[in-house]
């Protein structure tokens, strides 16, 4: 599998003309995020493959260590993949392929995030990540939030500890989640938390992410270099 990608600030790209996902992109990897996840639904695939080039050019640009996602589509990430984009891998649901399918078609060295948000479904995460099907998971939503139903209830911040606990690869908390909700699951063991609406709306968004980035940190750590399972590690 590829080498884990530090997952403190995980941008998720929300609405927005093309123009401003970019921009968005672009600021929050200058501002230490680690990851920058592709997500505009609805969306024709060949239009989601050039907003994806648009952003990974971008990112690249901006901070060379951040890693690309595609969400969901499998076959954009491939196509981005194989033009020799910066683009890393992709992030899958419960209900797109099945990630043994995902790891052949994109090889050793993608990463590839899978969501989940039960004991259940971390349950089943583990037996992926054994088979070394998976390099991180998505686990949400943490409030309620508009931005995607998922069907299942909030978890608040108690429910991360015992979630990080049984989970055997690194932990991203998703769900309206801001800056101000950092340092608090910072403590419970997540490796970082990914952030939609607060970072896409912010008038500074390099800034935001440096934020978030410094409550996964030491003090006096520099953003934007490590990666782990937990805040421990940073």
């Amino acid at each position: 599998m590829a080498a884990e990608p530090d997952l403190r600030c995980y941008l998720v790209t929300g609405a927005g003309t093309p123009e401003h996902i970019t921009k968005v992109a672009a600021a929050a990897a200058r501002g230490g995020a680690g990851v920058i996840q592709v997500r505009s639904k609805p969306i024709d695939a060949g239009d989601l493959l050039e907003l994806t080039v648009s952003v990974a050019r971008a990112v690249a640009e901006a901070n060379p260590v951040t890693r690309v996602l595609v969400d969901d589509r499998v076959d954009v990430a491939a196509a981005a993949m194989a033009r020799g984009e910066n683009v890393h891998g992709v992030h899958v649901g419960q209900t797109d392929l099945p990630v043994a399918d995902v790891r052949r078609l994109l090889g050793k060295d993608a990463i590839i995030g899978l969501t989940t948000g039960t004991r259940e479904l971390v349950e089943a995460a583990n037996v992926h990540a054994a088979a070394g099907l998976i390099d991180y998971v998505g686990c949400g939503p943490y409030k309620p939030t508009p931005t995607k139903d998922s069907g299942r209830n909030p978890l608040g911040v108690e429910a991360y500890r015992e979630l990080t606990e049984l989970c055997e690869v690194p932990m991203v908390a998703i769900g309206s989640v801001t800056a101000e909700d950092a340092p608090a699951l910072a403590a419970t063991g997540v490796a970082g938390v990914a952030v939609v609406r607060a970072l896409m709306n912010a008038e500074d968004p390099a800034g935001y992410a440096a934020r978030i980035v410094a409550a996964f940190s030491p003090a006096g750590a520099a953003p934007g270099g490590a990666n782990g399972h937990g805040n421990e590690e940073f």
